[in-house]
Formats: structure tokens, C-alpha cells, sequence
């Protein structure tokens, strides 16, 4: 009871993590996120407002415009009245002992005339006449009220232009015999004493700047909810660029609603939940021992994690990176490893989950599972690597076809055909090609074994059955007798074949401990003579032992050491318990002493491998090979472990059982048919 709870709390946890992380990394939107460029076709479809926005000026419009009003606009400045005479003073302070009564009024009555016209800075007057018609604005502040008046600023002066005006009017009016000495003083006075009168107003000036830009920022129109914002095909014009800013941007503060928020993080996560959850109630129901191992389990939900992960992790930083996404990698691998339809359904999790970050879900959809499902039916049992050269290349085929439907489908013609996405499928069919250096890496890391391996396993050059061949002949030739029944009948009810064909050939390597003391291996002495049957039942239990430490030295994998420990189950060695409870009438007889270790077969492949191995062995002390003989010898073994209930712990049906039983007859019959007896030749040649 601890160890079935211990199970469902880590599945509880594989699920809530996988949920998790996927959810972690999912973009934060409740809304599709697009990748557009200006002047380039928009790739995806039709795209209508979810709310009213404004029509705002392109960026080229707006800087065009932005540039006009700066290159039109009239500085605002303001009069600073006092500072005429603040002028004037100073310069009655500098000239005083320096210049005559006369000259110091002409001089004053000169600037009085220049502040009069106006003395503005020289980056004022330079903005002024860059215009044919330079203008000035006025900004006053009358009855706490602010009021702005233009007027001609032709006559208006900077600080250079005002000093050369003064300087040569005195110098005209004082005579040209002047001393050099002199003029120089007087320009000293002036140049300190003349100071801008009309002086910029930042505020008000940037004030009124901001309100003549607002024509540039004001909207054009307004796009309703509903409207269309742009088209698939359409090129994405400036304005049609600005407007999709627009839209994103709006969207962008929608999105920081956080009840919105919430609501949409948590539709995320039962939408991962119902799909994580329809892939537990299929193995709960349909593949229980797959539901029940916590290293499987863990394997499929780090697996499907990792794929919907690398996928939105493509999505997010590579345009149409999703598409590089090699899923038909997911069935291949789950194929290896587990059977076709877990490696299906898994596949069709993995695609939906990942759907959630796809431009076009259906179309996604329709694409991903069309080629996935395209690898998984072509490649059923990968036993070479270079079936994945082929798979990968009916992928590819898949995935043109898939996408050419798809074109013609929604488009009506090939006008946004796109040979940038056949490059992706191209990259992506061969990565999936090297999906072979992911199922070893999976291999060392799980533990588990690839049908590469077992067919590697199953060659019988390999050095432990080339061992078994030479050191127990008779053993290996009943283990490749065993090996075709057994296959054969695991064909015939659906069971992993080359599993069973590789566990055969290895199941009984025990033999090779003591060859001498198995009936096949013997040459006319047996040396069980003169023994007690218990010693000679311990002798022939240990080759199971045995076998498992040979396996273990060899480091074959844990399912071929199944095969090992399970061929015989929990059974009796019949031959010697019979044998010492005949001789030992009023006796005891310690039936474990004759009982194999076990356990009895856990799953199909090995509950085969026991039948096979009981009839062919039992079908070798035959001496009439008729098909009524043959038959009878079948169904007397295979009833006799279903009466000790060597199968109950095996998934394996009834019906499979009456499906093993004619198989096994029909072989049998095919190997022992009567052979036509050759004539003898009556007349010499």
C-alpha cells in the first residue's frame, strides 16, 4: 500500500511539474503575438482591432511634419523693459572722464534707438531670418491673463548687428580723424553694455511648441472594434506599420489588467492539465505497466516537457522557429522504447501543447501530425539506422505536400507560398535523421533498450552465443528452436517480437556453468546417475542463477535478464520432485527444494518465452510427430502452468494463450512434417 501511494504522490508531482515549467515559459499574452517588418508582406491572417483606436500619423509623415512647424515656428519672447535703462547706466558709469557731455548723449540717444527696434539674441535672430519674413511673437501677462502677439521682427537686431549699428553712426558723426586708440575704447563700452532686451520665454515658447506639435500627434481617424487593421499578403506599409504599434501597444496596457491577467494564466494551465491528464487515463487504462513504472513515467513526462519547452523556446526567439521543431523525433523515440500507441498519443500531447504558442493552431496542427504520424508508420520497428534516413525523407515529403494543402486550401492559389518554410522542414527532416544519437543517449541515461540493441544482441557472432555455441551446442541449438516459436507467437498476438527472439536466445546462458548436466548437451553419460533428485534439482535450478550472473558480467540489459529469471517462473523441476517422492513414499519431500527462484513472467513477451521453452524441450521425447500427438503435447504443457497459475502475474489474455497454443501447434507440425522416402535406384546406370 506505501509503494502504490509512493507512486501516484511522484506522478502527482511529474504532472504538476511538467505543468509547471511548460506554463513558466509560455508568453505572458492573451492575445496572438505577431513578427512583422515594414514593406514586408504580413504572413498571417487577418487581423481586426479587439477595440476602438486611433489612426495615428506614420513615423516619415510625422517627422516630415514635426520638421516643418520647428522650421515654421515664431519664438516667443518677452520685453524686458527695465533693461534699456540698466544698459544706459552702465554705460554712463564706463564712459564718465572718458568721453565729452556731447559725446556720451549721442552715444546714449544711438542706443536708445537700437533697444527701441529691439537687441535679441543671435541664436533668436538667426532662427528669425532663416524665413523670408522674420517674426517674432510677444508674450504678456495682462489681468493675470497670458496673451501672445506677433510683429514684424525685420528691423529687430542681435548684440554684433546692434554694436556695429551704433559704432558706425558715432564714428560717422565724430569724423574719420578719430584716433584708432579712441575707437577702440568706445567699442569696449558698448560691447559691455549692450545686452538683449528681447529675451526667448523657454516656458511659454516651449509651451506654444507643444501645442502646434499636437496637430502631429492628433489622430487621423479611428479604427473601430471589429475593423480590419491589416490583410494576409498585405504589405505593411508606414501607415499600416504605425497603426499595428498602435494596436500592440494598446493591447500591451489591456494586458496589465490583472484579473484579465490571471484568468487567461489559468486557462493556460487546465488546457496543459487536460492534456497531460488524457495521456494518464490512456496508459491507467491501456498500458498499466507503462502507468505503474516510475522511471517510464518520469522518462515520458521529462520527454513531452522538454520538446513543448524547446518549441516555444523556438517560437519566441527564431522566426518561424517552431517549424524547425523536429516532432516526429517524439514518436520515433517513444516507438523505440515503449509501442506505437503510447508513442502516438504522446506525439498528439506533445503537438497540442504546443499549439498554444503556433501562429496558426490548426494549421500547425495539421502540419505536425501529419509528418509525425508519417515517421511512425514508416519506420513501425527501427532495427537499423538507416531507417531513419528514409523516414526523414518521407517526413520532409509530408511536411511539402501538408503545407501545399494548406496554401491551396486557405489561399486558393500559391501567391504566399513560402520557400523559406520549406527550408525549415528541410532542416528539420534532417535533424530528425540523427534521431538515432538521441535514442542512445536515452538508452545510457534510463536504462532502457532500444530494439537496435536487441537486434545487435540477437546476432549470434556476438561473443556470449558464439560461447553458448561452442561450449553447450545442444543448449543453442534448443534456444534458436525456442527463439522462432516464441517469435512466431509474439507476432501472432501483437507482442514486442525482437524482444522476444533476443530474450530466447540468451534465457538459458546458465547452462554454460555445467553444459554437462543438461539432456541436449549430453553424448551417452549422465552424470546425474548416482545422484539424489535433490542435488540433481539444485543443479538444474542454477543454471536460472547462474545465467543471471553471466548476464550481469556481460551487462545485457535488465529485460534480457528477465527473460533469465522468469523463464521458468515459480516452477516445479517435475522430473526430480516426482522422482524423490516416488522413492520416498511415507516421506516428506521439501517441495522448495525443487522449486525454481522465480518470479513467475511479468509481462507477454516473457509468459511466450515459458510456453515456447516447455513445449519445444518436451516436444524433442517425442516419438510419433502426428498432428494429433503434437497437439496433445502442447496443450498438456500449456494447461499444466495454467494450473499452477504461472501466468496470473502476466498481462497476458486467455485469448492470447488459445493464440500461442495454435501457433505453437502449427509450428511444431511444420517442423516435424513426414518426409517423402527417396527410391532406391533398381537398375545400375
Amino acid at each position: 500500500m506505501k509503494a502504490n501511494t509512493r507512486q501516484s504522490l511522484i506522478r502527482l508531482l511529474l504532472l504538476l511539474a511538467g505543468t509547471a515549467v511548460i506554463l513558466l515559459l509560455l508568453p505572458r499574452a492573451d492575445h496572438q503575438s505577431f513578427t512583422y517588418e515594414l514593406n514586408q508582406p504580413w504572413r498571417y491572417q487577418l487581423l481586426t482591432a479587439d477595440f476602438d483606436m486611433p489612426i495615428l500619423r506614420d513615423s516619415a509623415s510625422t517627422r516630415v511634419m514635426r520638421d516643418s512647424i520647428d522650421r515654421a515656428f515664431i519664438p516667443v519672447v518677452k520685453r524686458d523693459a527695465g533693461q534699456v535703462q540698466k544698459s544706459l547706466d552702465a554705460f554712463h558709469r564706463a564712459a564718465a572722464g572718458h568721453l565729452t557731455h556731447s559725446e556720451m548723449t549721442a552715444l546714449s540717444q544711438l542706443l536708445t534707438q537700437v533697444y527701441a527696434r529691439g537687441v535679441v539674441e543671435a541664436t533668436v535672430y538667426d532662427r528669425i531670418h532663416s524665413r523670408p519674413h522674420p517674426q517674432l511673437r510677444v508674450a504678456s501677462h495682462e489681468n493675470g491673463a497670458e496673451t501672445v502677439q506677433s510683429f514684424d521682427a525685420s528691423e529687430v537686431m542681435s548684440p554684433i548687428l546692434a554694436f556695429s549699428y551704433v559704432d558706425s553712426l558715432f564714428n560717422a558723426a565724430s569724423g574719420s580723424a578719430e584716433k584708432s586708440e579712441r575707437k577702440a575704447q568706445v567699442a569696449r563700452m558698448l560691447n559691455a553694455t549692450l545686452v538683449p532686451n528681447l529675451v526667448l520665454d523657454q516656458e511659454m515658447d516651449a509651451k506654444i511648441h507643444d501645442q502646434e506639435l499636437l496637430e502631429v500627434n492628433a489622430a487621423l481617424g479611428v479604427i473601430k472594434k471589429g475593423q480590419r487593421i491589416v490583410d494576409r499578403g498585405e504589405i505593411v506599409t508606414p501607415q499600416v506599420f504605425t497603426n499595428l504599434n498602435t494596436y500592440m501597444e494598446m493591447l500591451s496596457r489591456t494586458r496589465n489588467d490583472e484579473t484579465r491577467s490571471t484568468y487567461f494564466i489559468v486557462g493556460q494551465a487546465l488546457y496543459i492539465l487536460i492534456c497531460f491528464l488524457g495521456l494518464y487515463l490512456f496508459l491507467r487504462i491501456y498500458r498499466p505497466r507503462f502507468y505503474e513504472s516510475v522511471k517510464k513515467m518520469s522518462f515520458l513526462m521529462a520527454y513531452i516537457t522538454g520538446f513543448v519547452v524547446f518549441s516555444i523556446l523556438m517560437f519566441e526567439y527564431l522566426r518561424n522557429g517552431i517549424y524547425y521543431v523536429p516532432f516526429a523525433a517524439v514518436p520515433v523515440v517513444i516507438l523505440v522504447f515503449f509501442d506505437a500507441r503510447t508513442a502516438i498519443f504522446s506525439l498528439i500531447v506533445t503537438v497540442m501543447i504546443s499549439a498554444l504558442v503556433a501562429v496558426y493552431p490548426l494549421e500547425f496542427l495539421f502540419l505536425e501530425l501529419t509528418a509525425a504520424l508519417t515517421a511512425a508508420f514508416s519506420i513501425n520497428t527501427l532495427t537499423q539506422r538507416s531507417q531513419l534516413l528514409r523516414t526523414a525523407g518521407l517526413t520532409f515529403l509530408a511536411y511539402v505536400l501538408s503545407y501545399l494543402a494548406m496554401r491551396l486550401l486557405s489561399d486558393g492559389d500559391l501567391t504566399h507560398f513560402e520557400w523559406r518554410i520549406i527550408g525549415a522542414f528541410a532542416i528539420n527532416s534532417v535533424v530528425l535523421s540523427f534521431t538515432y544519437i538521441l535514442i542512445v543517449l536515452v538508452e545510457k541515461l534510463c536504462g532502457f533498450t532500444s530494439t537496435v540493441t536487441l537486434v545487435e544482441l540477437s546476432d549470434i557472432n556476438s561473443p556470449l552465443l558464439r560461447r553458448l555455441a561452442e561450449e553447450a551446442p545442444g543448449t543453442f541449438q534448443h534456444s534458436m528452436q525456442v527463439s522462432m516459436l516464441a517469435s512466431e507467437a509474439a507476432r501472432a498476438i501483437g507482442a514486442n517480437t525482437q524482444l522476444v527472439r533476443t530474450g530466447a536466445l540468451y534465457h538459458d546462458i546458465g547452462k554454460l556453468e555445467s553444459p554437462i548436466f543438461f539432456t541436449e548437451n549430453q553424448h551417452g553419460v549422465n552424470p546425474h546417475t548416482g545422484l539424489n533428485p535433490e542435488t540433481s534439482a539444485q543443479k538444474i535450478i542454477s543454471h536460472v542463477t547462474g545465467g543471471l550472473a553471466i548476464a550481469q558480467k556481460a551487462k545485457l540489459p535488465g529485460v534480457i535478464r528477465d527473460f533469465i529469471a522468469q523463464h521458468h517462473g515459480k516452477s516445479v523441476t517435475r522430473y526430480f520432485y516426482n522422482t524423490a517422492v516416488n522413492e520416498n513414499p511415507d516421506g516428506s519431500v521439501d517441495r522448495a527444494r525443487f522449486t525454481y527462484p522465480g518470479p513467475n513472467p511479468q509481462s507477454k513477451e516473457t509468459a511466450i518465452l515459458m510456453m515456447a521453452d516447455s513445449v519445444e524441450a518436451a516436444s524433442r521425447s517425442l516419438k510419433d510427430y502426428s498432428t494429433q500427438s503434437i497437439n496433445e503435447l502442447v496443450d498438456r504443457i500449456i494447461d499444466s502452468q495454467q494450473a499452477e497459475g504461472l501466468f496470473k502475474e502476466s498481462p497476458i489474455s486467455y485469448r492470447d494463450i488459445e493464440t500461442v497454443r495454435e501457433t505453437f501447434k502449427k509450428r511444431l507440425a511444420t517442423i516435424y512434417h513426414s518426409r517423402v522416402v527417396y527410391p532406391e535406384l533398381q537398375k545400375k546406370e
